[in-house]
Order: C-alpha cells, then sequence, then structure tokens
C-alpha cells in the first residue's frame, strides 16, 4: 500500500499542536496595518483553533503525519 502524502497547502496554512489541536492564522494580515485597530493586530498576530469539527477532521486527514506550521 502506498504512502499517504501530506498536502502542501494544508501543511503551510495549518498546523498541529501536541494535544492534536488544529491551529490556524487569521486574515487580515497582508497589508494596511496603520489603519487596523491595536487589538485587531494584536489578534491577527496569534494562532487560533479551528473550531468546527468537520473542518478540523478534514485538515487533520490532509496532514497524516501531523506536521505544520509552528
Amino acid at each position: 500500500m502506498p504512502k499517504q502524502k501530506t498536502h502542501r497547502g494544508t501543511k503551510k496554512r495549518f498546523g498541529l499542536t501536541g494535544r492534536g489541536k488544529v491551529m490556524r492564522m487569521k486574515g487580515n494580515r497582508g497589508h494596511n496595518r496603520s489603519k487596523k485597530s491595536k487589538r485587531q493586530r494584536y489578534a491577527i498576530r496569534e494562532m487560533h483553533e479551528v473550531t468546527t469539527p468537520r473542518l478540523r477532521k478534514t485538515i487533520k486527514a490532509l496532514i497524516p503525519t501531523g506536521v505544520g506550521k509552528r
């Protein structure tokens, strides 16, 4: 049986914690940071958990080895 390959785009966009949580970065990071409030800039700097169960399951299937963005 062939090895299951990691989806490269998913690996770059999502990460898995040691306990199996799927983490992601928020959007609106590209430009115009000076217009955003300090609270909003802080919020997009951090990684956030993916909360939708169906999406979590899909992402975990695309990253079988558990290696992703940290």
